[in-house]
């Protein structure tokens, strides 16, 4: 029934229309009674089969009424009946049964009276009735079947998205209980053992003023680090919690905690680890999406890490660049990575590559051809959430 209503109804219909009339006017042409008058007559209770659809109690009285003329006129036999039989299926399939049955009542009684069948013997006409009662009864019984099948399949159409509603709201009611066991989880075992580092790293600290030493500077590296993670895993578990707001709710949180803004303590907590650390910006400095803002650093902050863990007291060069419609990130070391044997990605180049992928950027993780490693990721600034 969607193909029946879709956008090619009204010139099926202009061709049922025009088909009815045309074999109305050639029964009526074979018709020594017929005229002008009738032939029109039968064309206009034919056009009526236009509005059958959208329509079909205008084109069921339009029909009956012009069709009852040519009948009365020039007793054209059955053919006068089936614009009227049309116009009746689709009465009762939008669900005017009544006015379907008395229309079709009126229309055969009438049709009776003044010898519709137009047959000499009475036997004839009997036979012909009782054949134009079947015709009427069978559009009526077709076009409900029809009406039927349509409720049914509307009804499944919505059982079905229904359920599909169903299991997307489940799905989202066990994302959202994962959250809260992960949230759980991390703040049982990381939040826990990084407040010990950090008061551990606070007491030995106040024990070396208490003694007048000079706090070692990997000491204070530890105790500001460990803040830091503090105050990103706080951030974390905050997104992890809110399982009501959106994913763009969720990336304002995460982007809150780490951003470009923050790269100058980033590159200090480097440098008391021992790293030597540039940094240079370049290009007009101007608000970033949240997503570039904290790919960026996070792309920065695991760059420096792995300078500090695989370089070996290599000099690391941070440059940032706004550029127009994009904002490009470099990390170049001056260490021993050799071109001719790439390291393997571990977790965090894959990490970085699916950050840049996630805004539609390009990333560059490989050893310089004078030796070293760069990390160089351009992230496009237009079309970023």
């Amino acid at each position: 029934m969607r193909f029946l209503d879709g956008g090619r109804p009204l010139a099926e219909d202009g061709v049922l229309a025009a088909a009815m009339a045309v074999l109305l006017t050639v029964v009526m042409l074979y018709s020594p009674r017929a005229g002008a008058l009738d032939v029109a007559a039968g064309v206009a209770g034919s056009l009526a089969l236009l509005a059958w659809r959208r329509a079909p109690l205008v084109a069921l009285a339009l029909s009956a009424a012009f069709m009852l003329v040519v009948a009365a006129r020039t007793q054209p036999g059955p053919a006068a009946a089936y614009p009227v039989m049309v116009a009746v299926f689709g009465a009762v399939r939008a669900g005017h049964r009544v006015a379907a049955a008395l229309v079709s009542a009126a229309f055969l009684g009438i049709a009776v009276a003044v010898n519709l069948p137009g047959a000499d013997g009475t036997g004839e006409n009997l036979q012909s009735v009782a054949l134009l009662v079947g015709w009427f009864v069978a559009a009526g019984v077709a076009a409900t079947v029809i009406q039927h099948r349509q409720a049914y399949l509307e009804e499944a159409e919505q059982r079905a998205a229904e359920a599909e509603r169903t299991r997307e709201e489940a799905a989202r009611r066990r994302a959202g209980e994962e959250r809260l066991r992960i949230a759980r989880e991390l703040h049982d075992s990381l939040t826990h053992s990084i407040s010990v580092i950090k008061v551990q790293a606070a007491v030995a600290a106040h024990l070396a003023h208490r003694r007048g030493e000079e706090v070692p500077p990997a000491l204070l590296a530890i105790q500001e680090a460990s803040g830091d993670a503090m105050r990103e895993l706080r951030a974390t578990l905050e997104v992890l919690r809110d399982s009501d707001d959106s994913d763009e709710g969720g990336s304002e949180g995460e982007a809150a905690a780490s951003g470009l803004d923050r790269l100058g303590d980033l590159v200090d907590r480097a440098r008391s680890a021992g790293l030597d650390a540039t940094v240079t910006v370049s290009g007009a400095r101007r608000d970033l999406p949240a997503e570039v803002d904290r790919a960026a650093y996070r792309i920065v902050q695991e760059a420096l890490t792995n300078v500090s863990r695989h370089a070996g007291g290599a000099a690391a060069a941070v440059c940032v660049d706004y550029a127009d419609g994009a904002l490009v990130v470099q990390v170049e070391d001056d260490g021993k990575a050799d071109p001719g044997a790439p390291p393997v990605p571990g977790k965090g180049l894959l990490g970085m590559r699916e950050r840049v992928a996630e805004l539609g950027g390009r990333l560059r993780a490989e050893p310089r051809a004078e030796g070293g490693f760069i990390v160089r990721a351009e992230l496009p600034l237009e079309g970023a959430a």
